[in-house]
């Protein structure tokens, strides 16, 4: 059995929160999308955070 893939959510700030989500979660972080790459991931959850400029630019 393969795991989920990480969830990705195209934001429209560079800065963004994740909490990880419904259920246990994380403690809240602070990130900031990488202006050159256009995307952040979670270090906990593994979320990708995409910026809608870049968002036909990323795969997956």
């Amino acid at each position: 059995m393969t795991p989920d893939a990480p969830e990705t959510e195209v934001v429209s700030q560079w800065r963004v929160a994740c909490d990880g989500g419904k259920g246990l979660g994380h403690p809240r972080v602070w990130l900031s999308v990488d202006r050159d790459k256009g995307f952040v991931e979670c270090g906990y959850c593994d979320k990708r955070f995409v910026h809608r400029d870049f968002a036909d630019k990323i795969p997956g």
